[in-house]
């Protein structure tokens, strides 16, 4: 399973350790990666997603996973989240 937010995109980052001697040696800083189920208005179920926490909080400011997906370019969620905008689009058409 990849360090990979699936709404934003979000991944590992590189940087410094600095000692207090001032050595510096390579690090990873890690995304805050949560395991959550989000529900969809527009098809009435829920999915499970990985994303980031500062994902989450977008999310609920845009005003759920409908709204949120509407926005979101395509080249940044993953081929699950690309699925579920999809079909989301085809219910709103539909409807």
């Amino acid at each position: 399973m990849s360090r990979v937010c699936e709404l934003t995109g979000k991944g590992p980052m590189t940087g410094n350790m600095v000692s207090h001697a001032n050595n510096k040696t390579r690090r990873r800083f890690l995304p805050n990666l949560n395991e959550v189920t989000l529900q969809s208005d527009a098809l009435g179920r829920s999915f499970s997603l990985r994303i980031s926490a500062a994902a989450l909080r977008t999310v609920d400011h845009r005003g759920g996973l409908d709204a949120f997906l509407a926005k979101a370019k395509d080249d940044e969620l993953s081929s699950n989240a690309l699925k579920i905008k999809r079909e989301i689009e085809k219910a709103q058409a539909a409807a």
